[in-house]
């Protein structure tokens, strides 16, 4: 190789490995960016935190793992207490002999002494926690109801009555387990498919002429939860000779069993303490895994909640765990009783401390419910892509069931619900005073409306010797309220009966408790959509 060569060869190297020891460029020193160094010492909100060139100290790794295991604690208990509320009533159920596929009646409504979330005591409630570990079932709903059928993470799978399919008429509503593959019925069912191994089937219907009884009656009648016989009704001879389903004789119905719940005294709430965590684990464990959703189960099994597997945190994670819950609760109060200070677009109206939390993401908490043009059509919105967590969170902490039904903007039809957690200043209600709210003349409900007061600690009816603490056009199970001369209705709350103020247009408080209120629309009309019609805040009577 010649001197030429050489030389080219060399000056090819540098070029290409400038890096190389002994080149004639030299060496270039390396540069790490600031932004992905990790400095000796860093102040944060858990404290110091110390590193050796990027390594952390061991004190440093417990104080991320602790924040780590919190975290996912506090966010698996906002995001879990729809499965912990739903085990919690099927639980209650069963403290007072109302196993699975019974159904809990309230033949005199639902009053103070039971412990439900926000429920009503204006209409007459059914519900059933329906077992399908065994194979489908079948729901024969009554006529002129309303309700709904959801899984026990407390996701949507049927409405039933009015909003249903059967429309208010009644009919047989098939539901089939996870994984079913068997026969299916060519038609005579409303079927529908649970990602649970049970349903919570939760119903109500409207009083007649002010009285439950006839209503109790229908329900006692018409209402049957019976295992589906496959082959039977709903298929036809022409189906069977295909092969693929053998006829089968329809069996006798069994009796439904009703349990009487009027004036009984029994929990639904799940805990706000470290028990809540024991709780959701036994939901875990009765349900299929893939029953909810991967992230939640990833934020389960973190801190230890998986299925089929024991449930024992040791003393560190107990106190994590405890810790959590206490934020949690916390964190589900701030968002319905402070919803303004981060999410002001809930208030339902300008400035006002009447909201609702579910016109943000809809029933799904995703997107907003659709529009209803004056053409009677549907006009949705794009899909969000993202879930609405504080909504979710916040209602699924006071209130209970999810369903299309419950939020959307046609008029007549359903319910509608404006929550108060604040007086006109913006103050907590105090049980030993007096307060008062005007709803302006016509007021918007086709059927009937009503004001219902609750408890602030257990988020159920409050307890005091009124029995059922709502007021409303109905005149039961409490007088009817009495309009002013102007047209409008003012309700009055306080411990003692206002000088002056009929018995109908008052709510009883009691001194040393909270208390918060729902207004209920029944078969709400236009002017409530387009605001038109506004109660007035809730002031202080001084």
């Amino acid at each position: 190789m010649s001197i030429s060569q050489i030389i080219r060869h060399i000056f090819i190297a540098v070029l290409l490995f400038p890096s190389l020891p002994g080149t004639v460029l030299g060496q270039a020193e390396s540069s790490i960016p600031e932004s992905i160094s990790t400095p000796d010492t860093v102040e944060t909100r858990i404290g110091t935190l110390d590193f050796t060139d990027g390594a952390p100290s061991a004190e440093t790794a417990g104080k991320v793992y602790d924040t780590m295991d919190f975290t996912r604690a506090l966010n698996a208990f906002n995001n879990s207490f729809r499965g912990a509320s739903a085990y919690a009533i099927r639980k209650g159920f069963q403290s007072i002999g109302a196993e699975d596929n019974s159904v809990v009646i309230f033949s005199d409504l639902m009053d103070s002494k039971s412990l439900f979330l926000t429920a009503n005591a204006d209409t007459v409630y059914y519900l059933s926690a329906v077992d399908l570990s065994k194979g489908p079932m079948v729901i024969e709903q009554p006529p002129a109801g309303l309700g709904t059928i959801n899984d026990m993470w407390f996701s949507w799978i049927i409405d039933i009555g009015f909003p249903g399919p059967d429309r208010g008429e009644g009919g047989k509503y098939l539901i089939l387990p996870p994984g079913y593959d068997g026969p299916l019925p060519e038609g005579g069912f409303y079927v529908a498919k649970s990602r649970t191994n049970r349903v919570l089937y939760a119903a109500r219907s409207f009083l007649v002429d002010n009285d439950p009884k006839p209503t109790v009656e229908l329900i006692k009648k018409t209402l049957k939860i019976y295992p589906y016989t496959p082959g039977g009704f709903g298929t036809s001879i022409a189906t069977a000779l295909e092969g693929e389903v053998k006829l089968a004789a329809n069996p006798a119905v069994p009796e439904t069993k009703f349990v009487e719940a009027s004036g009984k005294a029994f929990n639904t709430i799940p805990p706000s303490d470290y028990t809540f965590f024991e709780m959701i684990n036994e939901n875990i464990q009765d349900e299929p895994a893939d029953s909810y959703d991967v992230e939640l189960a990833g934020q389960l099994a973190a801190i230890g909640i998986a299925k089929g597997k024991t449930f024992q945190p040791d003393e560190r994670m107990k106190k994590i765990l405890t810790d959590a819950a206490a934020v949690g609760n916390a964190f589900g109060r701030a968002l319905n009783w402070r919803f303004n200070e981060s999410h002001p677009d809930w208030a339902y109206y300008k400035d006002s401390a009447w909201g609702s939390m579910l016109w943000e993401g809809g029933y799904n908490f995703e997107t907003a419910p659709p529009e209803f043009t004056k053409e009677g059509t549907f006009k949705p919105f794009p899909p969000s892509g993202a879930r609405t967590l504080d909504s979710r969170t916040a209602f699924y902490y006071a209130y209970t069931l999810d369903s299309p039904g419950m939020i959307m903007r046609i008029p007549d039809v359903g319910s509608q619900y404006l929550m108060g957690f604040l007086d006109a200043n913006k103050n907590p209600f105090d049980g030993g005073k007096t307060y008062k709210v005007t709803l302006p003349p016509d007021i918007p409900a086709r059927k009937f409306w009503s004001l219902t007061v609750y408890d602030n600690q257990s988020r159920s009816m409050l307890d005091t010797s009124q029995r059922y603490p709502r007021a409303g056009s109905q005149s039961y199970p409490t007088p009817a309220a009495e309009t002013n001369a102007d047209g409008s209705t003012t309700i009055y709350f306080g411990p003692d009966l206002p000088e002056s103020v009929k018995p109908g247009n008052w709510i009883q408080t009691a001194p040393g408790k909270g208390w918060f209120v729902i207004l209920r629309l029944y078969s709400p009309l236009e002017p409530l959509f387009t605001k038109k019609w506004r109660p007035s805040e809730i002031t202080l009577v001084k």
